[in-house]
């Protein structure tokens, strides 16, 4: 049977979503399967909704309601979205097409039991599964009642649930069509799910396997605590056995009813340890059928495995495609180091592995690099760890957590061939050494603006390739590292050798305020100054805080004062329109293209500030570490063989100062180049959309560097491709990354072990020392900021882009950071207390509640 209204499960795969849905479509999938039983049925198609919809004229209205509807006004959304299902319900079955369901009901058994279920287009799809979003009807007796609860099913495609969260995947209510799967009910003696990977931690090596007694519905929906089986390799390796108090069956005539456990048989398995067996090996059948892990519903008759459906695990972080060589790997996520752990589109992945210092991986629209070589030695192990302890503990945590198993490979440490080889002489504490290196960069990013012009074709990325060869030998020049290197170093050494002195803790950080050379810090400052020029001309104020698009910048000189204001912010953008949230995303609008980005920012600046304060908090700045230094000077002097430890301070103190603010302008450098990489890439993108080859010039942020080199070379885009990557894309933008990935899958985090924090605070790294209480200000988005000057700004992750907020803010938490990612640096330099790496920081602190900020201990208290 294979007719336009009706198809059995024989006759569809998961080729047929468009006419079964994505439930239907893996039924019929699985019942292909050797092995594998899936219990007789078939599906009412979308061909039969579409004509009930298109036979109920009443149906448009409410539709249209619908769809205009806020998605952020959830009481108006879930009126509407009654208001459809109500029609939907009143709509009776087309006569051919309830002639075709009575027909199949026929052929299986008209008088039988069925399970009604819901198959939506939009449903147990890779990139979403919508599980449960839709209803289900168990134990449905007779023809009539089968009718009925199809077109109850149809309805189910406009719940709430269902509705909110197509919104949030961006699918319109109308692309979505439901089909309708009718299967021969299975009365199980156990019933339960298998996860073909962990579910909690992602761990591909386990099949989890959750059982109860009677109708997995008494499990799926939470009224029982269920045994759960963790199976790896063939054998149980965990097992907890839950108090099963109740179960669902059939009830007579129809339906489902609970009933008490015996309890005598309440805390006896539901599944002996070769059923859980038996049961993960037809799970990895199943998920070797559809290529990637599955949540699978099963039912337990006697000896006979029901298996009910089937469909994609979408919350396990995917693991890199280099993880499938059958060796053990373990990656950190770079995007936790660059601050940065958005998902990227494939333009943006590609670019930066194209640019980038060490071989990096994909996974979740995210990159990782392979930590597995570094680990490998008992030595290189050892340093690897430390170094990524001083940056963040809670990646040291993971990685500790992980080689705690001895699954990671181990080689011996290597025998020397000979001495020790000298390392690069030290280097003079010297300004125009720092100098000598901006110099050079600036000339570098000259040479590539001058040379690109007039590039297209594949004549321009002939030459990307090779700019992209210089872009790596700039970053990669030994005298930039070896400046970043002395600066930290001094870090360290001021606040271990201070600490061990004078129990003076953290004291670099008041001895680096101001220090010179920081272009992050100096952007935040020069923003102040472009307000100083707005704020006499309140007309200038006030056409920005009413008017203000993209275009502004042309419309400012109409206004008296509008022409100097203009002046100003355009300065500012030739220094810092490369910048942007996000930044290492080629494909994220650079200011320069958005400069409307920064007008909530100068508007607050106006408000918030009086004239000349970016040099009064430059000048305070200075001045707090000049004391600071007499001070410890001082202080040193006075112990033990105390002059010759203040000259090594002193010397400490100065190649701080020297060397500190460098270590902002590579990724200067590295975002200035991008933005000039950018223009050129959008001009060659505009010039294929307008020959037809593009729909849209940003089609090819969809596309990796090396296959918008093909469609620049060729004139042929595939559709389907872009499509289908930005569908990818918006699955990507719903996961979590983790700090630590390994090749099983499991996705790492860390935690703090300390005991040092007071009940109730939250842990994380300190970064920046002192004491701030004040409003938390929760931000999300940096267009919204709105902080008072007291506040203390609370955000998962700071790039360079957020550096204006500093200046208004009185303490920095974030949930992502580490001692010299950007967020800690620009504390230090603002002077602000700062703790990062707080886990969950903008969920658990409430926006506008009182908080307090320890940036010296790590911690952060909730005041109310």
């Amino acid at each position: 049977m294979a007719g336009r209204y009706v198809r059995e499960f024989h006759a569809i795969d998961e080729t047929h979503i468009a006419a079964v849905g994505g439930k239907g479509a893996h039924l019929g999938a699985l019942s292909r399967i050797d092995g594998v039983h899936v219990p007789p049925g078939f599906c009412v198609t979308t061909d039969a909704f579409r004509l009930a919809v298109a036979r109920t004229p009443a149906l448009a209205g409410p539709l249209d309601r619908l769809a205009r509807v806020d998605a952020d006004d959830p009481a108006a959304l879930r009126t509407a979205a009654a208001e459809v299902r109500r029609a939907v319900e009143r709509t009776a079955l087309p006569g051919d097409v309830a002639a075709a369901v009575t027909a199949a009901l026929a052929a299986l058994g008209a008088d039988a039991a069925y399970a009604v279920r819901s198959s939506a287009t939009a449903e147990d799809l890779p990139a979403a599964s919508f599980a449960g979003l839709q209803d289900t009807y168990l134990n449905v007796v007779g023809t009539a009642e089968v009718l009925r609860h199809v077109s109850r099913c149809w309805a189910s495609l406009f719940t709430d649930r269902a509705v909110t969260y197509r919104r949030r995947h961006g699918i319109d209510d109308r692309a979505v069509d439901m089909a309708v799967v009718v299967q021969r009910m299975v009365f199980p003696d156990a019933a339960g799910v298998l996860f073909t990977a962990d579910p909690v931690t992602g761990d591909r090596r386990v099949v989890s396997v959750e059982a109860g007694f009677g109708l997995g519905e008494a499990l799926v929906s939470g009224l029982v605590n269920p045994d759960v089986f963790t199976v790896r390799d063939g054998a149980v390796v965990g097992r907890r056995i839950g108090a099963k108090s109740r179960a669902a069956h059939a009830a007579p005539g129809g339906g489902t009813r609970q009933a008490p456990v015996d309890p005598a048989r309440q805390t006896q398995p539901a599944l002996t340890d070769a059923q859980a067996v038996r049961l993960a090996a037809l799970g990895r059948r199943i998920e070797a059928r559809f290529g990637r892990p599955q949540d699978v519903e099963w039912a337990l008759a006697g000896d006979d495995v029901h298996i009910l459906q089937s469909r994609p695990i979408t919350t396990l972080f995917p693991v890199p495609a280099a993880a499938a060589d059958g060796t053990f790997h373990v990656y950190l996520s770079v995007g936790h180091q660059q601050m940065m752990t958005d998902a990227m589109k494939p333009l943006g992945l590609s670019m930066w592995r194209l640019t980038a210092m060490a071989p990096m991986h994909e996974a979740g629209g995210r990159l990782f690099v392979d930590a597995t070589p570094h680990l490998a030695t008992p030595a290189g192990r050892t340093a690897f760890l430390d170094l990524v302890g001083r940056a963040d503990p809670l990646t040291r945590d993971a990685l500790e957590t992980v080689l705690a198993r001895d699954v990671v490979p181990t080689t011996p440490d290597p025998v020397p061939a000979g001495p020790p080889a000298g390392g690069p002489p030290p280097i003079d504490t010297d300004p125009a050494i720092v100098t000598g290196l901006v110099a050079r960069c600036q000339e570098s990013v000259a040479a590539l603006r001058r040379d690109i012009r007039g590039r297209s074709g594949p004549e321009l990325f002939d030459f990307l390739t090779e700019a992209f060869a210089e872009h790596k030998r700039v970053l990669t020049d030994p005298v930039s590292a070896q400046v970043i290197m002395a600066g930290m170093q001094a870090t360290w050494w001021l606040n271990d050798k201070l600490g061990e002195w004078l129990g003076e803790r953290d004291a670099a950080d008041t001895l680096t305020l101001s220090a010179p050379g920081n272009v992050t810090a100096e952007m935040g400052l020069a923003l102040l100054d472009v307000a100083d020029v707005i704020r006499p001309y309140p007309e200038v104020v006030a056409f920005l805080r009413d008017h203000a698009d993209d275009g502004f910048l042309d419309e400012l000189p109409k206004l008296p004062g509008g022409a100097r204001a203009r002046a100003a912010v355009a300065d500012y953008l030739d220094r810092y329109g490369m910048r942007c949230v996000g930044e290492i995303d080629i494909t994220r609008p650079r200011w320069s293209e958005r400069p409307a980005t920064l007008v909530p920012l100068i508007l607050d600046n106006v408000r918030t500030f009086t004239p000349r304060a970016a040099a009064r908090r430059f000048a305070h700045g200075r001045e707090r570490a000049e004391a600071k230094a007499r001070e410890v000077l001082d202080r040193v002097r006075a112990l033990p063989d105390g002059e010759r430890k203040a000259a090594e301070t002193q010397r400490m103190i100065d190649r701080v100062r020297t060397f500190a603010g460098y270590r902002e302008y590579p990724k200067y450098d590295i975002v200035s180049r991008y933005a000039v990489y950018k223009q050129a890439l959008l001009a060659e993108a505009g010039r294929l959309a307008r020959a037809g080859v593009l729909a849209e010039p940003e089609d090819v942020f969809h596309l990796t560097f090396d296959e918008f080199r093909e469609v620049a070379a060729t004139g042929r885009a595939d559709a389907g491709l872009i499509r289908r990557r930005r569908e990818e894309f918006r699955a990507h933008q719903a996961l979590t990354p983790p700090r630590v990935l390994t090749s099983d899958g499991e996705a790492l985090n860390g935690a703090y072990r300390r005991d040092d924090v007071p009940p109730g605070a939250l842990a994380g790294l300190a970064v920046s020392a002192g004491v701030v209480e004040g409003r938390a200000r929760v931000v999300t988005d940096l267009t919204r900021a709105e902080l008072e000057p007291g506040d203390i700004l609370v955000t998962a992750y700071t790039d360079p882009s957020w550096t204006p907020l500093f200046v208004a803010a009185a303490g920095l938490v974030t949930e992502i950071g580490g001692l010299m990612t950007h967020g800690a640096v620009i504390a230090r330099e603002y002077g602000l207390p700062a703790v990062v790496a707080v886990p969950d920081a903008t969920r658990l602190i409430p926006d506008g509640g009182r908080i307090r900020v320890h940036g010296a201990d790590g911690y952060v208290e909730l005041l109310s």
